[in-house]
Parts: structure tokens; sequence; C-alpha cells
């Protein structure tokens, strides 16, 4: 008899799109030399657009979503990696072009996996996920950029969200001084100081048609919002500072000036993590593994099953999830 499994599929339809658990087989995955066992996957900004179809992240259908998952190889042909492995995938396409983690399996290519370091567990991975992981390359690239924790303060937009919540924690870990920029500033205060953020501001300071240039105040920054968020917090950032931007939650628009770059020396550090090399993929894991406090990420961690998908991928668009999200696959 053929071994089936469970897996969240998305279909088209005439009035868009519907996601139903089905059970399937390996037969209806696609091609891959790595079959990995899935225990968790989680549910990022992107996983929502595909849920809810309010971008076309989903490219090609019927598609399992999810561009992350952690799990166990079960059967390989990569030389780099044998049943038992412990995994983590992020990214490469999966969950839009390749079918993704919302399942209890999964078959993709060896060069797209990272083997988990021995101190974060499945469940730890995608409570991280590619929003702890980018909120990591963030912090690499300030890094890399020369901020240290003695230049100044370094804000955090959208500081609620996976991707702010990581970044929080990981910076206060590494001695700097956090300011969180949330729109949920009332309910959020105590959570986001819970994580080490010293300050908390209202989003609604940094959201508005701003100035080309305002007064100096950040050394660096992380940015998960754009739009006229980013524009401010590029005009407010002192001299030589360096802003890492890597999400759209407020739009894709830049709608500021080039007087930080020409006439502060601010960089504009992009973040990707979808295609991000495996060198770099392997860093930013070994560093969450190093820096990253587990207890704190539990503090901003809740659980879920596939059922619970539909309904998470609405509320992470409307800015109603805080955190980050386990999904159990296996629930």
């Amino acid at each position: 008899m053929t071994e089936t499994f469970r897996a969240l599929r998305l279909s088209k339809t005439e009035t868009g799109q519907e996601a139903q658990i089905e059970d399937l087989t390996l037969d209806d995955l696609m091609a891959g030399d790595v079959v990995v066992r899935i225990d968790c996957s989680t549910v990022n900004f992107k996983d929502g657009l595909a849920l809810t179809g309010k971008s076309p992240v989903v490219r090609v259908w019927p598609l399992i979503p999810g561009i992350d998952f952690a799990g166990v190889v079960e059967s390989s042909d990569h030389a780099g990696f044998k049943p038992g492995d412990r995994v983590v995938l992020n990214g490469w396409g999966v969950g839009e072009t390749h079918h993704g983690g919302y399942a209890q399996k999964a078959r993709v290519k060896g060069d797209w996996l990272v083997r988990l370091p021995d101190a974060i567990s499945s469940a730890h991975a995608m409570a991280i996920g590619t929003a702890g992981y980018t909120a990591m390359l963030c912090v690499l690239g300030l890094e890399r950029l020369g901020v240290t924790p003695d230049k100044g303060e370094i804000v955090v937009t959208g500081a609620a969200g996976g991707v702010g919540s990581v970044a929080i924690a990981l910076l206060a870990r590494l001695g700097y001084r956090v300011v969180a920029s949330s729109r949920r500033k009332d309910s959020q205060s105590d959570y986001l100081l819970g994580l080490g953020a010293a300050e908390v501001i209202d989003a609604a300071e940094l959201s508005a048609p701003g100035r080309p240039l305002a007064r100096e105040r950040w050394a660096g920054a992380v940015d998960a919002v754009g739009s006229h968020t980013l524009a401010n917090v590029l005009a407010q950032t002192r001299y030589g500072g360096v802003v890492t931007a890597c999400g759209l939650a407020q739009g894709m628009d830049l709608p500021g000036s080039v007087a930080p770059f020409i006439l502060r020396g601010v960089t504009l550090a992009g973040i990707d993590s979808v295609m991000r090399p495996t060198a770099d993929r392997i860093e930013a894991w070994t560093r969450l593994a190093r820096d990253l406090d587990l207890g704190r990420l539990d503090a901003m961690t809740s659980r879920a099953g596939l059922g619970d998908l539909p309904r998470l991928g609405a509320e992470i668009i409307e800015g109603k999830v805080r955190g980050r999200v386990v999904v159990d696959v296996n629930a």
C-alpha cells in the first residue's frame, strides 16, 4: 500500500484560490534529490500573502505553500546529506514555485538545505524561520559595515513582527541599545521590552511623509516596513550610519531623497534571504545558535497546526500575529 502524508495545498478557483488539507504521496511532489520528513514549519509575511492570495507569491498551481521547514532527512541522493540528518530550509522559491513546508514530507534539492546546529531543535528552527534568519542577516549586515554597540541606538521597525522580534532579541543580547517602533505600542510595549528593547516608540512617528533630512538619531536600523517609514529612518540616521532593509509591510515605494546618502554618508543595505548563498546561510544559523536567547525566542512564539494556516495567513497580513508561530505539521 502506498504511504500517504498530509499537506495543505492551494488550488486555483474561478473566484481566486482555495486551501485544502489533502492526503498525498511522494509521487505528488516535485523533483529533488532529498526527501525530508518535516517536523515543523512556520508563518512569515510572505506565507500570509500566499495563503490569502493578496500578492502573486504562488506561481505554480496547485502548490503546497510554506517557505520554511525543518525536519529529518528520510532519503538522499545528495552527497552532502544522509538519512537522519537534521536540516532546515529557507527560501529558494520553495512555497512559491516548488512544493513547500505545509506538509509532512518534502522533496527538494539538497543544495537548498542547511544542516541544523545541534543547539537548535526543529521547533526552535521554525520559531526562528525565514523571519528570524533574515533578522540575523540584518545584524550581520550592520556588523560588517561597522555599526558596533558603542556607535549609538539601533531602531527596529515593525518591531512586534517576526523579523523585528528576533532582531530585538539578537541586538539586545549583543549589547546594542534597541529602540522598537510598533504601531501597537500601547498593547505590545511590555512584550517588546521583555525581548530586550530599551524603548518603544509609536510607529506613527515614522510612517507619515517626512523631511529629506531630520535630526540625527540612529546609528543603525533594521527595517521590515519600507515606504515612508524607511525614508524617515534614513532621514534620521546619523552620519556614517547603516540601515538594513528587508521588508515592505507599508509598501514597496521609497518616497525619500538622496540627502542622507550624499550629505551624511548613510548606507542603505538591502537584505535578501531567498537566494542567499549557502555560506551566508551557514554563518547565519551558526550565529543564531550562539547569539539568540532561546528563552526569549520561546517568549515570542505560539503554536499552531495545518488547519490553523488559512486564519493565520489573514492575521499576519493584518498585523495581528505577534512574534513567531511554529506550525506542527503532524498535529
